[in-house]
């Protein structure tokens, strides 16, 4: 994840994914959206360098193998929220 991305959805699929991991990450962890959000996108770029560009592949996985993965991901590179 060391490489820069654009900062680009899309799509309203892409829109939508992005939304529900967020959603239910805050569920799991039992904080505010808004939380999540901020840590994707304002104390790291989670959601444009992982969760985007892995749209294609996570979102043919269930909700928990989806939100796991994006929990572990945040762990190995040290997103807090």
């Amino acid at each position: 994840m060391e490489k820069r991305c654009k900062r680009v959805i899309h799509n309203t699929n892409e829109l939508e994914f992005a939304i529900f991991c967020i959603e239910n990450v805050a569920i799991q962890l039992g904080i505010p959206a808004e939380r999540v959000y901020q840590a994707f996108t304002i104390n790291s770029d989670l959601l444009y360098q992982y969760i985007i560009p892995e749209y294609d592949i996570l979102h043919t996985q269930s909700k928990e193998y989806i939100i796991a993965d994006i929990i572990e991901t945040m762990k190995e590179v040290g997103v807090q929220v």
